[in-house]
Order: C-alpha cells, then structure tokens, then sequence
C-alpha cells in the first residue's frame, strides 16, 4: 500500500467511447464518472472528498480537463448546448 504521509495521485482517465471516465488512485479503479458531479462523489466515497477536483495539483486531467465530457446530456440534468 501507498505511504500514507503522501497525498493520493488521483487520475480521472481519457474519455471512453460513451464519454465515461475512469478515476483510479494508484492500481485501484475508484469508479466511473460521467460527469464531474460523480468524481466529486467517488472521491467523497474514498474518503478523499477535501480535494478540490476542479483545482487540486493531486489530480491528473487526461484526454480534457474537468470541463470536458463528450457525450455528456441531460442524464444530469443539463440541456444540451444552444438551448
């Protein structure tokens, strides 16, 4: 297991082909997010929720940052863009 002094390196992967992301900490897969809302509640439920997902230089951003989620529709309740 990791060192507990170090902070966790949490990795929120590349969007998949339905615009899911993949958040792990190390080897473990913490969830899959579909929005930023559901990273904010996967790293509530591991117990990391006082990172502040949109800022924190513990999280690595691949294939977009926070803002982006391909596929992304009113599943969370946002209308599609243009309207």
């Amino acid at each position: 297991m990791g060192d507990p002094t170090q902070p966790a390196h949490i990795v929120v992967h590349s969007p998949a082909l339905d615009g899911s992301r993949r958040v792990t900490s190390g080897d473990a897969v913490l969830g899959l997010a579909s929005h930023l809302d559901d990273v904010v509640e996967i790293l509530r439920l591991a117990d990391l929720d006082r990172i502040e997902v949109e800022e924190s230089d513990l999280i690595e951003w691949q294939g977009g940052g926070p803002d982006e989620w391909p596929g992304l529709s009113e599943e969370h309740g946002r209308p599609p863009e243009g309207r």
